[in-house]
């Protein structure tokens, strides 16, 4: 089993780079129903989908988030554009933390935030942590090609038959770890709200 994972890495970062977040001005300037959120979702997210019949949000979804208190319930079944910022920071958030820690973390930014009028709001919020993440993708990328140039140095003395496949393994093992303890981190992060 050979794996390039230097062609690998490369056909990911330009699939990295290609990804952009919702932009506040990119949302509809009038309240959606439902299905028109979506339709949008789908269209704007369709990009950081696994595969390809993966949905990115679906009514059950966000009835539940708004039934679970992680996203305001819509007014006259209409959601607007602060409902949108705030499923996109869920969507985000649900593949890496639990409804409860997304619940601990979105609640006091909506309770205090959302629909307040004034000088600061959750677009404002959403603006600044998204401007955020550009810089670090270059980071990321420089993390990862460290990680990768390590694993290729294990298992110098495996049978050369399964050497691509253990560096691949020891690759993809870095990787978990740093996944694990961010996300322990982050855990930890949101268990001080409540302190």
């Amino acid at each position: 089993m050979t794996v390039d994972t230097s062609d690998m890495l490369k056909s990911i970062f330009d699939t990295f780079s290609g990804l952009d977040y919702i932009r506040p001005e990119d949302i509809p300037n009038i309240d959606l129903y439902m299905d028109q959120v979506t339709t949008f979702m789908e269209e704007h997210l369709k990009k950081t989908r696994r595969y390809p019949e993966d949905k990115i949000l679906t009514k059950t979804m966000i009835n539940n988030y708004a039934k679970n208190d992680l996203l305001p319930p819509p007014t006259k079944k209409k959601y607007s554009r602060e409902h949108m910022l705030v499923l996109t920071f869920i969507y985000y958030f649900k593949n890496l933390l639990s409804i409860t820690d997304i619940q601990a973390l979105l609640k006091p930014l909506t309770d205090k935030y959302f629909k307040k009028g004034g000088d600061f709001g959750i677009e404002d919020i959403y603006k600044e942590v998204f401007s955020l993440e550009k810089d670090e993708l270059a980071k990321l990328r420089k993390d990862i090609e460290e990680k990768s140039a390590i694993s290729k140095e294990t298992f110098k003395d495996a049978p050369e038959e399964d050497r691509d496949f253990l560096q691949l393994f020891s690759f993809i093992c870095l990787l978990a770890f740093d996944t694990y303890m961010k996300k322990t981190l982050i855990e930890k992060l949101i268990d001080s709200l409540d302190s």
